[in-house]
């Protein structure tokens, strides 16, 4: 049996928290927030300096009806295929022959930026008259195969 029961005050003396156990009281109070918190709707105390930083952050850039589609066809310029040759080589896109280097770029629209010095045969669905130029020039050939879109 106890003769002498301790106070709840006198138990809580030495934490400071005043009955407010782990963190719901001791929180960061009116420190504001991270990083970028608050630039939003009404974030006008923060507007200066996050245009500052970042430019363009507020607002809408352009307009694009419902109906716009984008362009998401593969992209490939001559340039590139000359530069990445010997690493298209090693992943099996492309076989050296005889005839020169037979590249596999089924789904790819070749474009004619850059220069290319090798011997190249090109497998691609569209190919600009530059870039086939180009192609032509160097002593290769480009073979074009129509898609089931382009036929009706």
């Amino acid at each position: 049996m106890k003769l002498k029961k301790t106070k709840k005050v006198r138990k809580m003396r030495g934490t400071r928290l005043h009955g407010y156990a782990a963190k719901k009281h001791k929180g960061s109070g009116t420190r504001g927030g991270v990083g970028m918190a608050g630039t939003g709707k009404r974030g006008d105390q923060k507007k200066g300096m996050v245009t500052k930083m970042f430019g363009e952050y507020f607002g809408k850039k352009g307009h694009t009806s419902k109906g716009t589609k984008r362009d998401k066809s593969k992209i490939m310029n001559v340039g590139m295929i000359e530069k990445n040759l010997h690493t298209m080589i090693k992943k099996g896109t492309a076989k050296k022959e005889k005839e020169g280097i037979i590249i596999n770029l089924k789904g790819y629209t070749i474009l004619a930026d850059g220069i290319i010095k090798e011997k190249v045969i090109i497998n691609a669905k569209k190919v600009s008259k530059s870039a086939e130029q180009k192609i032509i020039n160097a002593g290769g050939k480009v073979i074009v195969k129509e898609s089931d879109e382009e036929k009706q």
